[in-house]
């Protein structure tokens, strides 16, 4: 694994836009003339190696969007995003080898064990036999998912389908980890163990971005804090120069109110 200093930004955001075209019928639905829509509008961060980075928003703010342009999903319409010197535009394969991404859009093959999956997504990373053989074993372990591991995914639980996720999702041991509602499905003592190792991954020099809508998680877990509104990043910086000795979600429902002109 490379070298990565704590003070330069391992993943830098410049000014990014992204829009979609909207159908006649889109546009109706939300009673606008013009035929796109701007799902993140002008947004700049820098995350660093060994913090976790906590996203906010309401729904529809672009947080996804935001993470899928970061995981080279999508492409910005506008705007530079790099990996340490690796602009996405032109390195996207080797970007791919150093980021892992969980989402709920990860569909898992029904007919697949979570045996039969881990090998495939590792192979696709191009692991070897020993290489997959121990990753394997450590989040497996951690993620209780050895009993189930010749089980097919139809007939797993939810949740198990969830861990089985996250597995898949740190099988290449990534620098940059991306998480769209990480402990989703998950019940308080799953939860739990997903925390706890999300703060290892950090002591391990990792760097972790999340989206969530639990206060509580970000709370706990986040350094800095990025909150966007109508794709726009309204208020970011360090966790307790954020809150100031409030709670994370008065400071974001104030602030919400205070943007849209809700009073009440």
């Amino acid at each position: 694994m490379e070298q990565i200093e704590k003070n330069i930004p391992i993943l830098t955001v410049k000014n990014i836009y992204k829009s979609f075209k909207l159908n006649k019928k889109q546009m109706k639905e939300r009673k606008v003339n013009e035929p796109f829509l701007i799902a993140v509008d002008d947004l700049s961060f820098n995350l660093y190696k060994g913090e976790i980075y906590g996203l906010l928003g309401p729904n529809g703010a672009g947080k996804t969007t935001t993470l899928r342009m970061l995981a080279t999903l999508i492409s910005p319409t506008k705007g530079s995003i790099y990996f340490l010197d690796k602009d996405y535009k032109n390195e996207n394969e080797y970007i791919r080898s150093k980021i892992g991404f969980l989402t709920s859009e990860l569909k898992l093959d029904d007919f697949f064990t979570p045996d039969y999956t881990f090998d495939f997504f590792a192979s696709l990373y191009s692991l070897d036999k020993q290489e997959t053989k121990n990753r394997k074993e450590l989040l497996f372990n951690r993620f209780g998912i050895n009993e189930f591991a010749n089980t097919k995914i139809s007939e797993l639980s939810t949740g198990m389908k969830q861990k089985v996720s996250l597995a898949i999702s740190l099988v290449h041991d990534p620098d940059l980890i991306i998480f769209d509602e990480p402990t989703n499905c998950l019940d308080i003592i799953t939860s739990k163990i997903v925390e706890d190792y999300l703060l290892e991954l950090k002591k391990e020099g990792k760097t972790l971005i999340i989206s969530t809508h639990i206060f509580s998680l970000v709370e706990k877990l986040c350094d800095r804090i990025g909150i966007i509104i109508d794709g726009k990043m309204v208020i970011e910086g360090l966790k307790d120069e954020i809150c100031q000795n409030k709670s994370l979600e008065d400071v974001f429902f104030n602030l919400y109110k205070t943007l849209k002109g809700d009073n009440k």
